[in-house]
This record gives structure tokens, sequence and C-alpha cells, in this order.
């Protein structure tokens, strides 16, 4: 015997990706999808794996996923996004931890990200580097309040680690990549002004820069070949995307 289980699966214009998810994930006692109103096949695919879908209007990712977490039929949730497999080797780790977990109220979970089709070791990308609070107590567990790359909080709860890691594919293609850049740093600019300082030179310059060392030299991303020198490139952009774009909304807030 275990404890059920809710897994929770965000989604937005997810059709080439939602099958593969959810065929994955059957062995869960709940799958809810809560999807921000697709325009694609997104919805009509996931009620093929589950009667609990969902839809909501979108803010952010933590907002979005908040609002969902309490809607969870079972004290414990796991979440997966569309483009995450839980691998056989995960789900069993999952269900043993859920058949003893031995006080804990949330499990880490490393990711191995796959980069244009190749396994990323290094650049801070590897299953050592990327980790989260994924499976959690419904009651225990909320993101932060920022609108990119929040966590989550386990309120007053111990947190353990799981090895197996999620497999996770975020981009198709080089334009995929630079489609959801746009996006995420959109977010991560609104994120920067919140905290109200001001965006110069060094944010815009220097960090760009220092991502780059620190992915590419400082977390070896070298040893990941040209693929590693494509991500750190592309990482350091994102970067000087974001003050970029939080440098334009400070100048036109201060012109209004």
């Amino acid at each position: 015997m275990r404890e059920k289980l809710t897994v929770l699966v965000p989604s937005f214009n997810e059709e080439g990706n939602i099958e593969g998810c959810l065929k994955g994930l059957t062995w869960a006692d709940e799958i809810l999808v809560v999807d921000s109103y697709s325009t694609d096949r997104t919805v009509e695919l996931a009620r093929q794996y589950t009667d609990r879908v969902l839809q909501h209007e979108y803010v952010n990712s933590a907002a979005q996923k908040n609002w969902a977490i309490p809607l969870a039929a079972h004290q414990w949730v796991l979440v997966v996004d569309c483009d995450e497999r839980v691998s056989p080797e995960l789900r069993q780790e999952i269900e043993s931890v859920l058949a003893d977990p031995q006080g804990f109220d949330g499990f880490i979970i490393p990711r191995r990200n796959i980069f244009l089709g190749r396994p990323i070791r290094y650049c801070g990308w590897g299953p050592g580097d990327d980790t989260n609070v994924r499976l959690f107590k419904r009651d225990k567990g909320r993101y932060e309040n920022k609108e990119v790359h929040a966590d989550v909080v386990v309120d007053g709860g111990r947190v353990g680690k799981l090895r197996s890691p999620f497999v996770h594919r975020s981009y198709r293609n080089i334009s995929h990549y630079l489609e959801k850049i746009h996006r995420y740093t959109d977010w991560s600019a609104g994120d920067v002004v919140k905290k109200g300082k001001p965006v110069g030179a060094d944010k815009i310059i220097l960090r760009p820069l220092a991502t780059f060392f620190r992915m590419y030299v400082l977390k070896l991303g070298f040893l990941d070949g040209f693929h590693g020198l494509v991500l750190c490139a592309l990482s350091s952009y994102y970067v000087m995307l974001k003050y970029v774009k939080a440098w334009e909304r400070l100048r036109l807030e201060k012109w209004e």
C-alpha cells in the first residue's frame, strides 16, 4: 500500500507533447491537467487520458500551479510539465517513497536535459545541477510569487531528494528555443522591474558575459562539445535580453 498521488500537468498548445507525457503517467491515481485555453488539440488529446481537464486563465506559471494545487484530489502532488517524461525508474522511486515517506513532506527531483537531441551533462544543466521540489504534500507546497523560474516552498516541512531524473526535452530546434525565451524574458524582466533597481550597462553587458563564463568554463560546458558552446551562448543572450527588456520598461515608466 502507498499514499495516493495526483499528477498535475499544466498545458498550453502542447498537442505535440501532451500524449507522450500522459502515457507515462497512467499509473497515478489521478491526472489533473490545467490548461490555459489552448487553441490546438491539447484538451481533446488530454481527455483521452483523464476526465479532469480544467481550464484557467494564465497569468504566470507559479500562479497557474498555485491555483491548481488545492484542487488535487489526493494529498501527494507531482508536478510534471508537458515536455517532461517520467521514466520507469523515476516512477518506481516515487512509488517507493509514497509507500514510506519517512517523515518527509516534499522531494526534490533532478532533470536530465536534452538539448537539440543531445543529453547535456555540464553547463549547469546536468541532473546534479537542475533540481527542484516537484513531489510534495498538497497542503504544504506552494510556488514562490515570481513570474518565471519559481520554486516550490514546502511550508515548515522536511524535504528529501530522489535520485532518478525527469527526462526533459525542452526545445525542438533553435526557432523553438528563441520563441520560448522571448516569452520567458518578458516574465523575467517583470521580476527585475518589481525589484525597483536601476538597470545599467553592468547588467546588460557584464551579466551575460559572466553567465557564459560560469556555464562554459566553471560548469565545464566545453565538455559538452559544440552543443555546450551553443547552449552557453544562447543562455548569455537570454540574460542580456531579460535586462534590456527590464531597462526598456523602467524607461517607459519614467516617461509616463
